[in-house]
């Protein structure tokens, strides 16, 4: 029984030894054994790979793909005119040396992170400082980008490399400071009014230049037709003159009795009148007492009328 559970206890410890000594490097990082603290060797080629087990070789892994760091400053830069101006950026980079990185700068990716970070920001500064606001909101900002990774690349690459490759930086915003945006929003919001106002004040004085044609246009078409009516009505009054001439003449009795109707017209016809008088006497009614055969007589003159 002894025997049994030494032998078990054996293959379990020959599987502790054996697995401490194997290890997997995926596709996506490089593996680095270290012996005894030293770089033993760096392993680019993914699959299984052995080692010599702790304490006397030990494994650690560093991303081999391309990673991105974003800008986390917010200071402002001044520019050629001393603007103050803060910029977004980002580069793209990657670990292609990994015992130059270790060696020169740090034993994960974070470590290199804050370094570049550091190199990246100097970088624009110092180009920033050359270029004014216009530049940098114009097509000369892609050459502002490419001196940038120019002198970033002279920078990781220099005395002491730090085995990485940048691949790519680009600037994402570029804005004034707060207290300038502010103002040069103001300044926006202002001028915005002023143009308003000038419209709608030139739009006004159209108004009232439209309005005031339009009202002499239409004085003058009524002045027109009330002359055209008054025209009108005149030669209608004169051809009216001369038919009841030419009628009258050629019947005076006629005439006679017409008129004699127009004054009973013009007498009796008015609502709310009384008229007071004799018709046995009066010669108002002399058409109507005479029959036809008094047609040919004087016109009665109109009688009085009282009113009530």
């Amino acid at each position: 029984m002894n025997r049994i559970g030494f032998i078990a206890t054996s293959i379990i410890v020959l599987l502790v030894l054996a697995s401490s000594t194997m290890f997997v490097v995926d596709q996506r990082q490089f593996g680095v054994v270290y012996a005894l603290g030293q770089i033993r060797e760096v392993i680019a080629e993914p699959g299984l790979h052995f080692k010599l087990p702790p304490p006397f070789q030990n494994v650690s892994y560093i991303d081999r793909r391309l990673l991105t760091l974003d800008s986390s400053d917010t200071e402002s830069m001044l520019t050629a005119e001393k603007q103050r101006v803060v910029i977004d950026w980002y580069v793209r980079w990657r670990i292609v040396n990994p015992s130059e990185y270790i060696r020169n700068v740090g034993l994960d990716e974070a470590a290199g992170a804050n370094q570049l970070n550091r190199v990246v920001r100097n970088a624009f500064q110092e180009e920033i400082n050359r270029r004014t606001v216009r530049d940098l909101i114009s097509l000369k900002r892609d050459d502002l980008m490419t001196s940038v990774k120019r002198e970033v690349l002279e920078r990781v690459k220099g005395a002491k490399p730090w085995g990485v490759d940048v691949v790519d930086v680009r600037i994402t915003r570029v804005d004034y400071v707060e207290a300038i945006t502010e103002s040069v929003y103001r300044r926006m919001e202002a001028e915005r009014k002023r143009v308003a106002n000038e419209l709608r004040s030139t739009g006004a004085a159209e108004g009232e230049k439209i309005r005031a044609d339009a009202d002499r246009q239409r004085e003058v078409a009524i002045a027109n037709a009330y002359r055209d009516a008054q025209k009108i009505k005149g030669e209608g009054d004169a051809e009216a003159a001369r038919v009841y001439a030419e009628a009258f003449g050629r019947d005076p009795q006629f005439a006679q009795f017409y008129r004699s109707l127009e004054s009973y017209k013009a007498s009796i016809g008015k609502k709310g009148d009384v008229l007071v008088v004799d018709p046995a006497s009066s010669e108002f009614f002399r058409v109507f007492r005479n029959g036809a055969g008094g047609a040919g007589a004087q016109a009665p003159a109109p009688a009085a009328a009282a009113r009530r």
